[in-house]
């Protein structure tokens, strides 16, 4: 049975151009970077030309890229590293949208335990966060506003740009999680404004467990983990060489995929809904359906059957009921109840993520699944 592989906004195949960048530091180049031998240079300097990378490919500086283990880790030094700077003393405000990823929620919600005080501020039925409404949730001891880039289960894209000006006229850092956007929409850290910027590699098709942060040279972080002096004093332990190469090699791939693979992506997203609404009529709904939004990302919601069941009948289909990290079941995803989508709608909520590499008959013959299946169950 030949797989369809629709849940990139999940996961990414190790691309093989990333997967030979990285063998090397596998195989032959073992050396700690830190260690001033010929083995170790080796590696320092291949790190070194992924961090510049990485940078490139967000408009940043090599010095401002922080490598981590991933999204979550990212986005968990970006939170407690403002808010927890001034311990022992542990205050102030933060704000969060409704719509963020549990590795944004989960910190925002440990740090309430400390003494943070948190709002969370909601958006509108296509999952937009409304600038004014961060201007109002603003407080003379805000320290921090984390509002995500691109919405990892409905695609829709936030007005960072101008969240962020808000954020500056209040003298307020401004974090994003763009762990889905890069490779799918431009990131540029100077045109977005934001003093803080996560990335994770397994969106963009290098390995699980890399990542990074881009931390503006104007921004003090209090680290997570602490040690010897690696990256700046911010993340310490000793490197992942390979994973870091691979990192770099995948962000140099991201800036040419936009290109090449962007307007395409588009254009099978909406060949698959087209296909599905024909079918099924008006009842087929869709949830972050408005521009702008990630080009490879289409969430659905199937009348009548339960998503989870739909999908169990597809066993060929490599798709998710939302996002791939909240719990299985039934109940809805934060962000599909801050769209105030109704119970009995959500719970036959499909999402279908493309890649680069996606084909037209994979997307026919996906269509072609979820049709045989809904109408069985209908």
């Amino acid at each position: 049975m030949r797989q369809i592989y629709l849940d990139y906004n999940a996961t990414t195949p190790i691309a093989p151009h990333v997967r030979d960048a990285m063998k090397v530091f596998l195989e032959q180049y073992h050396g700690n970077p830190s260690s001033a031998h010929s083995m170790g240079r080796v590696c320092s300097e291949a790190m070194e030309d992924a961090r510049g990378h990485v940078a490139a490919a967000i408009g940043a500086e090599r010095e401002e890229i922080v490598f981590t283990s991933g999204g979550t880790e990212s986005n968990n030094l970006a939170l407690k590293g403002v808010l927890l700077r001034n311990a022992p003393s542990v205050d102030g405000h933060l704000i969060i949208s409704a719509l963020e990823h549990p590795a944004v929620s989960k910190p925002a919600e440990y740090l309430t335990r400390l003494g943070v005080a948190v709002t969370v501020v909601g958006c509108d039925k296509n999952g937009i966060v409304d600038p004014d409404d961060i201007c109002r949730a603003i407080r003379p001891d805000t320290q921090l506003v984390s509002i995500m880039h691109a919405n990892n289960e409905i695609g829709t894209v936030q007005p960072i740009r101008e969240i962020a000006k808000i954020c500056r006229e209040h003298e307020v850092l401004m974090h994003t999680d763009a762990a889905q956007s890069l490779g799918k929409i431009p990131v540029n850290v100077n045109n977005l404004g934001v003093d803080l910027l996560s990335i994770a590699g397994h969106k963009f098709y290098a390995p699980k467990g890399i990542g990074a942060l881009y931390v503006s040279q104007n921004v003090d972080l209090e680290p997570l983990i602490h040690g010897a002096g690696h990256e700046k004093g911010l993340r310490a332990g000793t490197e992942n060489v390979p994973y870091i190469v691979a990192l770099g090699a995948a962000a140099l791939m991201a800036v040419r995929g936009l290109k090449t693979y962007g307007s395409r992506m588009v254009f099978l997203r909406d060949r698959l809904f087209a296909q599905l609404h024909n079918a099924i009529g008006p009842s087929l709904t869709i949830n972050g359906g408005h521009d702008p939004r990630l080009p490879n990302t289409l969430s659905v919601n199937f009348p009548g059957v339960v998503a989870s069941q739909l999908l169990a009948r597809v066993p060929e289909l490599c798709a998710s009921t939302g996002s791939a990290c909240h719990a299985t079941g039934s109940t809805l995803s934060d962000t599909l109840r801050a769209i105030g989508l109704h119970p009995n709608v959500g719970t036959g909520t499909v999402r279908l993520s493309l890649g680069w590499h996606t084909s037209e008959e994979e997307i026919d013959r996906a269509a072609s699944l979820l049709l045989g299946a809904w109408e069985a169950m209908t």
